[in-house]
């Protein structure tokens, strides 16, 4: 008759719920939502300065603007069921990486909007933040999974308060970039 033994070595669920408070996991996610705030109130702060220097009117600037952010919180309702479905099969971190660089990508691509002429360059802007939008809505529900997922218990309130917490600031960077640099480069500071 064999006798049950107690190993000395965690298991996988006792292992992940030794990552730290500052552990990677929670470090990447308050980052990536930090860039999420700022990106989402982005196109708020930028819309008028950067359709007026594609050349729009005033009543243009409203209506294309208003365009444009509803092409952006379709691509949020799109992204948060593809990311989750992903993050499901594929794992958090993975989500989670893939969604900033999705959002990277289309940043980068909206601070060229003035130099496109391949199309009307208003269309190529909803479009780009579509694309912005579907990679903002992974980051924030992977990050926070993924941070409730690998920290104790007792520490799950204040890590993902935390990532919420630095989060926020993303807000005030947004503001200050703008103030600092042109709507075009407050787009690149973002895909960084």
């Amino acid at each position: 008759m064999a006798i049950p033994t107690v190993s000395s070595k965690p298991s996988g669920a006792a292992q992940s719920a030794q990552v730290g408070l500052f552990g990677l996991p929670v470090i990447v996610a308050a980052l990536g939502y930090f860039v999420d705030i700022y990106d989402l109130l982005l196109f708020g702060i930028v819309r008028v300065p950067s359709l007026k220097d594609l050349g729009l009117t005033p009543d243009q600037i409203s209506t294309v603007g208003a365009n444009i952010i509803n092409w952006q919180m379709g691509g949020l309702l799109l992204g948060g069921i593809l990311w989750g479905v992903i993050g499901d099969k594929r794992g958090r971190l993975s989500v989670l990486f893939g969604s900033i660089i999705t959002y990277s990508i289309a940043n980068i691509a909206c601070g060229f909007v003035k130099d496109v002429t391949f199309m009307d360059p208003s269309m190529y802007y909803a479009l780009m933040r579509f694309v912005a939008g579907i990679g903002l809505a992974g980051e924030l529900g992977a990050g926070i999974t993924l941070v409730s997922e690998v920290l104790p218990k007792e520490k799950r309130a204040i890590g993902t308060s935390l990532v919420a917490g630095i989060g926020l600031f993303g807000a005030v960077v947004a503001y200050f970039t703008v103030k600092l640099f042109d709507w075009q480069m407050a787009f690149f500071v973002v895909a960084d």
